[in-house]
């Protein structure tokens, strides 16, 4: 009896214990449902892909190629400039960046593969192309991100157009940026919600300045400055229309000319780039045609001098392709980089100063200042001393590569002579087996009596008659057949043994070197000029910068300045030093910019800056900016035409020489000159039978 009632004493607690736990579950279940757990559940569950994403694969893909040693370089390049246009978004810059190399990659290995099908049989010209390949990667993938900031310029037309609505609407600027910033899926809403968070902050200003740095094109930055000096000065009509918003239609023009622009300069150099590499991989199967339908021709394309053709092709072809890269550029804000505080150059510079300094001109020579200025007109932001370490490791590296290559040339020639089937070739066609058994077996006879006599610079022809004579491969040959195999030996062996490093071919080495050494300043000469075709360009865009500046209130000569100084790349150097000695005296800094230009149009403002500090207000010193509007627009779309042009036949002409080089010195000069030499041989040879 105590075992049954203990027994239901346990039973009944147990029972007890468990509807404790069920109710428990109960409230436990109903306060949950009310609280903030079961919308993070939600969330959580919405961010769980059911089906493949590519979405998360490019997340993945970043994280392995961030570990990856040889792609970690070029995810961070590209990640670097994403991060300008994706402000404060980690996921889009990784999956951006991530995206972007995938699909180079995409585009690459399957060149590449294609690249060693095709030239595996010459390593010579497989390896440089490979290498070339490389250099294409990186062009590519700033075409790539230039594709998106392109973007973000389109975007931004339909961004100011519902700013101008929104203004209307709220008729406060940072409310209105605001509104229009609610849209999360495009990439200038980012923008707006910086510029918004600039504009409410406790320090505009210097927010303001921050964002300068960072922002992805000239257009935001005067949007952004826009914006700051309506909210602080306020806004007033002109002419029945707010300042504001004739200011953000002003910007607008301007980003559809460049818009414009942009898509005349793609559409006229869309196929450039791949003409201009096209040649190198048609070099092989061009080769191969000729070969098997020009037999005598071999001699050409296997020795020496074809390889040299094709070195001087693909060296044609990479300045054309560079060239052409550098003309299609756009005006893209490209973000630099590289590595400006403490680059490779710097550290060898370090370690070899007193050697680099001596190639260094003196401070205060003409060559110094030449230099000097060079550096500031292609605004380059490479220090002198970085630029010698260039030339000096460039003239080296040149001198180096073409010891070496012409050392692989004189083997290249030696191989031919012991490898080609010895024969008499035919003008046209190839020949049958039996003749080439024949000819390989005659070219190992051959090859047994070279080895015997090679580096013997005395052999005559009755050495090499006797040795055959001797030997078993002529026992019952005549003496006319032993002459004539003698003679055909000589020559073969008077090229094996002329094929070595000669003095004239060193200094041919320090030839090209020089060239390399000059290389780095033709390319600042080169910038220089690119520079020069944007420079009215640049004054243009100064014109609208001061109309938008001269009708607000309180904005002086000295604020302009900074205006231009902060929008300016040609111009830069010479309007930041007018800053710096605005001070010191405004005409009288001014006077010191006017004459370090040359540049007409760019010196008109600046007398009309003279005006405006002593004598005019600035609203008359440019009141025919504002009356002359349309004109200054229509010569703006003239002057935009004009250098499209220029450019488009400078990148013709560059981008088509690779292709006329193959087809004139690689096929039709050789089959001409030595198909002339061949038949006036046949004709001799015929001549003298007779």
């Amino acid at each position: 009896m105590p075992d049954t009632q203990t027994l239901m004493i346990i039973m009944g607690s147990a029972i007890a214990l468990f509807a404790v736990i069920i109710i428990a579950y109960l409230i436990l279940r109903k306060q949950m449902q009310k609280s903030e757990y079961v919308q993070m559940k939600k969330l959580q569950e919405g961010t769980k892909a059911n089906t493949f994403s590519m979405e998360v694969l490019y997340q993945k893909m970043y994280v392995t190629f961030i570990r990856t040693p040889f792609l970690k370089r070029y995810i961070l390049k590209v990640r670097r400039r994403l991060e300008i246009l994706n402000i404060d978004d980690e996921y889009a810059t990784r999956r951006d960046s991530a995206k972007i190399l995938f699909k180079t990659l995409c585009i690459v290995i399957p060149i590449a593969i294609i690249t060693i099908l095709i030239t595996h049989e010459n390593s010579l010209l497989m390896s440089i192309l490979l290498i070339f390949e490389l250099f294409m990667v990186d062009t590519y993938i700033d075409g790539m991100v230039d594709k998106i900031d392109n973007n973000l310029l389109r975007e931004q037309i339909d961004f100011f157009s519902e700013i101008r609505h929104a203004y209307h609407e709220y008729n406060m600027v940072e409310e209105a940026i605001y509104q229009v910033s609610l849209d999360d899926e495009k990439n200038i809403s980012r923008q707006g919600e910086k510029i918004y968070e600039v504009l409410i902050s406790d320090d505009p200003e210097t927010e303001l300045e921050k964002y300068y740095d960072i922002a992805p094109n000239s257009y935001l930055k005067e949007f952004a400055g826009i914006s700051y000096l309506t909210k602080e000065f306020g806004d007033r009509e002109e002419n029945g229309t707010s300042l504001y918003l004739k200011n953000v239609n002003n910007i607008t023009q301007e980003m559809q000319l460049e818009i414009l622009k942009r898509d005349k300069l793609n559409y006229q150099f869309q196929s450039l780039s791949v003409i201009s590499i096209l040649p190198v991989l048609l070099i092989e199967p061009l080769k191969a045609w000729c070969m098997s339908n020009f037999s005598f021709t071999e001699s050409f394309y296997k020795g020496k001098s074809g390889i040299i053709v094709q070195m001087l092709i693909v060296l044609i072809t990479v300045v054309s392709y560079i060239i052409t890269r550098r003309l299609k550029d756009n005006g893209s804000t490209a973000i630099d980089t590289t590595n400006t505080e403490n680059p490779w150059q710097e550290k060898v510079y370090r370690k070899l100063k007193k050697i680099i300094d001596l190639f260094i001109p003196k401070p205060g020579t003409k060559d110094y200042r030449k230099l000097k200025d060079l550096l500031k007109d292609a605004a380059s932001k490479l220090k002198m001393e970085w630029v010698y370490v260039n030339r000096i490791f460039l003239a080296i590296g040149t001198f180096i590569v073409s010891i070496i290559f012409m050392i692989i040339l004189h083997n290249i020639q030696v191989d031919y002579i012991y490898t080609e089937p010895t024969t008499d070739y035919d003008l046209v066609g190839s020949m049958t087996e039996k003749d080439r058994l024949k000819a390989e077996e005659i070219t190992e006879i051959d090859n047994y009596f070279l080895d015997m006599f090679k580096g013997k610079q005395k052999t005559t022809q009755h050495d090499i008659e006797v040795a055959m004579e001797r030997s078993k491969y002529y026992e019952d040959a005549t003496a006319e057949e032993i002459e004539t195999a003698a003679i055909r030996v000589l020559e073969k062996l008077q090229v094996i043994n002329n094929e070595y490093l000669k003095w004239f071919e060193l200094l041919l080495g320090f030839v090209f070197a020089l060239i390399g050494y000059m290389v780095p300043i033709w390319m600042l000469y080169f910038q220089k000029i690119m520079r020069q075709l944007e420079m009215e360009n640049e004054v243009m865009q100064f014109q609208t910068i001061i109309m938008m500046l001269m009708k607000i209130e309180r904005v002086n000569v000295e604020m302009i300045l900074e205006w231009l100084e902060r929008y300016a790349n040609i111009f830069k150097e010479p309007i930041s030093k007018c800053v710096n000695n605005y001070e010191a005296g405004a005409w009288e800094a001014l006077e010191e910019m006017k004459g370090s230009v040359s540049f007409s149009q760019f010196i008109r403002i600046i007398e009309s800056l003279q005006a405006a500090v002593e004598k005019i207000p600035i609203r008359e010193a440019f009141d025919e900016l504002d009356s002359d509007r349309d004109y200054y627009q229509e010569k703006r779309k003239e002057a935009n035409d004009r250098l499209i042009a220029r450019k488009s036949l400078i990148g013709r002409a560059v981008g088509f020489s690779p292709m006329i080089c193959l087809f004139v010195g690689y096929l039709i000069v050789p089959l001409v000159f030595i198909g002339m030499t061949s038949m006036s041989s046949s004709m001799s040879s015929a001549g003298s039978m007779t």
